[in-house]
């Protein structure tokens, strides 16, 4: 199975003061163990870890520190990481697809479907999307 991590998974795995920060590093370290699933990026996940971690830090993490730790915590995937290109454009939205906060995760699990993976979230507000147990 082919997961497309969304941000909010990122957030949680990068940030040890998370609060669901070891449900994601559980999560991860199973798919990991398992070596047979592959934990997908896009840009739009990239993106948001960056601008959320700088956002928690109150200015002491840089765009580059972000982007460090993120290249960090993809590395320790090896080969179960795949980064995937948008290639969708924003001209359709699904029915529950109702304000602007739902346009990018509304996006991003039309991503996920077109790359055959399921949108790994926190977020339980996400219809079709996999939420992590």
């Amino acid at each position: 199975m082919n997961y497309l991590l969304d941000v909010n998974v990122l957030v949680a795995w990068g940030g040890s003061d998370h609060v669901d920060h070891q449900r994601a590093t559980t999560w991860i370290a199973a798919i990991k163990a398992a070596n047979a699933d592959v934990l997908q990026t896009s840009a739009i996940p990239q993106l948001g870890f960056v601008r959320v971690s700088m956002q928690r830090s109150r200015g002491k993490v840089t765009a580059s520190l972000a982007g460090r730790v993120l290249k960090g915590m993809l590395q320790k995937l090896g080969r179960q990481h795949q980064f995937i290109s948008d290639d969708q454009n924003s001209l359709l939205w699904p029915p529950w697809c109702k304000g602007a906060s739902n346009t990018t995760d509304a996006h991003l699990l039309m991503l996920a479907k077109h790359h055959e993976a399921l949108l790994a979230t926190l977020d339980a507000g996400i219809p079709g999307a996999f939420l992590l147990p």
